[in-house]
């Protein structure tokens, strides 16, 4: 069968590179073109949750900012927090920032940047650690909600119901808009305060201290300047308005055909609109549609409260219960293969398998364990191949030795039992393997335990047995998806891999693998003398098959 296998090959080989010489007017094929690797913004998010040793129930969330150092806060009703830890796959905490313990003690109403500066609304002046500390302007608001800066250090103010103007300590003007004002934005093109209320927006003049409303509505919630503040965006609980900064007029319909459309905040940032919303934060493209971030794939929670610009491109999206940090990085596809290739190194190599972790916590990789599975040779034969083409593209000595380090796994499945050319699924020490009596809920304790007491006994289902080795198991039951991948990878390794000892093995593997079925009559036997449940190739298997079921079908395609 060796003699066949290299024959086979051979013929491949001469098939492809002597088309033309057969009679028939064959068009010889053009050359494939090669791909330029060119980088693309690949996003990921860093999550933050609150800390979970101080008392986070009681704790609520309400803004996030980003100052010009990239330095970031969030405001929580128990003060000011920080980012502690967190990269990607491994979630940080939000914690107390300690860094100005004056700030410890102020009560603290609301956080904004000035001037790309943090400033700080407390119950008593408008404040910051910037300009050496001298901006310290009080005001007799002590329930202010929230605040914003104007022109040369003016600042307006709002506990909601009232709303005042106030420089250098000076109260400006005072009055009572006819709404709860929810929010305040700085136009500076204009030089005036526009004031978002539930059925309102406003502007207070900074020139002649006027306020006027400019649009009447429902249910807002947020807004934002847009389009070189030409334009105002304004959230509701059913989609998004567009208005007219100049005429105060509604432009076209509302916006609800969305990922969600109870909006809760909307940020213009790098001339990109961003949404948050009870159920995750969209992004507006240019095409007109939105890309969605929502869940744990992206945030701590789906509760939007706040979106911010963050340092790096990246945005910082508050949530109900932490804060999810959106990162958008250049990267070509070779550089986010070795992304993973690291990963896989790092996380999931086991007897040199690549391997799946199971019982994780919250995303924690040390707190799960690796484990077998019914297609640990698949999935290595997966990753074995990337290496393979890895190598052959690169000549890497690391891919190098990943493709020896996996492929002895690989020829381990053949041997760790005794049946000539039948590959296990998967192997493991004794009495530490994953059956279908033993669910995965042992504990290390109770697996060495019943090793202990297991010397001379059978294993503990049909599915596993002891190998000759008593220090093994291995796991029979092979299926075809098993066979069709290690076919694959062996012979990629026959034809790209140059080096005389790796695909030597690599043929005498398959060679093995493919005389196993020849010899069993294109079936794959197991330990029991009887063909595994999708070990099976044989026409008259296959053939009582209807002609159009897809299993007729896969199944022929694959022992070809």
């Amino acid at each position: 069968m060796h003699k066949r296998c290299l024959l086979f090959l051979l013929l491949l080989s001469l098939f492809r590179n002597q088309v033309n010489a057969s009679p028939f007017q064959y068009h010889k094929l053009p050359a494939q073109p090669e791909y330029t690797d060119t980088a693309f913004l690949q996003a990921y998010s860093i999550k933050y949750e609150i800390d979970r040793s101080t008392d986070s129930q009681n704790i609520f969330l309400s803004k996030v900012r980003c100052d010009r150092n990239g330095v970031v806060e969030v405001l929580s009703s128990k003060g000011l927090l920080t980012r502690s830890g967190g990269q990607l796959l491994y979630p940080g905490k939000l914690v107390q920032d300690v860094s100005y313990r004056p700030m410890l003690d102020m009560n603290l109403k609301d956080i904004t940047l000035y001037q790309n500066q943090f400033t700080y609304a407390s119950d008593k002046a408008i404040v910051s650690n910037a300009w050496a500390g001298k901006l310290n302007s009080l005001h007799t608001m002590p329930d202010v909600t929230t605040f914003c800066g104007g022109d040369d250090f003016s600042f307006l103010l709002t506990d909601g119901t009232s709303i005042q103007y106030i420089k250098d300590s000076k109260l400006l003007s005072a009055s009572k808009p006819d709404d709860k004002v929810i929010d305040i934005l700085f136009d500076k093109k204009r030089n005036l305060f526009w004031l978002l209320g539930e059925h309102s927006v406003s502007v207070f003049d900074a020139k002649d201290k006027s306020l006027h409303t400019k649009f009447n509505g429902d249910s807002l919630t947020c807004f934002a300047l847009t389009n070189n503040n030409n334009e105002l965006i304004v959230g509701t609980h059913d989609g998004y308005l567009k208005i007219n900064a100049v005429t105060g007029k509604q432009i076209g319909t509302i916006y609800n055909n969305l990922p969600c459309t109870d909006i809760t905040v909307v940020k213009e940032i790098d001339n990109t609109l961003w949404f948050g919303s009870l159920n995750g934060a969209f992004m507006l493209q240019a095409d007109g549609k939105y890309k969605y971030y929502d869940s744990r794939r992206w945030l701590p929670a789906n509760n939007v409260k706040d979106i911010a610009e963050g340092s790096n491109r990246s945005i910082l999206i508050l949530t109900d219960k932490g804060l999810g940090e959106i990162h958008f990085e250049a990267m070509t596809l070779y550089e986010k293969a070795l992304y993973f290739e690291k990963q896989v190194r790092q996380r999931h190599i086991r007897l040199g398998f690549n391997a799946t972790i199971s019982g994780m916590k919250n995303g924690n990789v040390t707190t799960g364990s690796l484990e077998d599975s019914d297609n640990d040779g698949l999935w290595t034969s997966m990753y074995l191949g990337a290496e393979v083409f890895r190598y052959a593209a690169t000549k890497s000595p690391e891919a190098l030795q990943n493709c020896r380090e996996s492929l002895d796994a690989m020829e381990r499945l053949y041997t760790v039992n005794s049946i000539k050319g039948f590959p296990s699924r998967s192997f493991e020490r004794r009495g530490y393997e994953i059956s279908d009596v033993h669910k995965k809920n042992k504990t290390n304790a109770g697996l060495q335990q019943e090793n202990a007491g297991n010397a001379g006994v059978q294993s503990p289902s049909e599915v596993w047995r002891h190998a000759d080795d008593p220090e093994w198991d291995w796991k029979s039951t092979t299926s075809s998806d098993e066979a069709i991948g290690h076919i694959f990878v062996f012979g990629a390794i026959a034809e790209l891999i140059d080096v005389p000892d790796i695909k030597d093995k690599a043929i005498k593997l398959m060679d093995a693998l493919m005389q196993h079925i020849v010899d069993h009559e294109m079936y794959l036997v197991d330990w029991n003398g009887k063909p595994t449940t999708w070990g099976r190739w044989n026409p008259e298997y296959v053939n009582a098959r209807p002609t159009m079921v897809g299993d007729r079908k896969i199944t022929s395609s694959n022992i070809i």
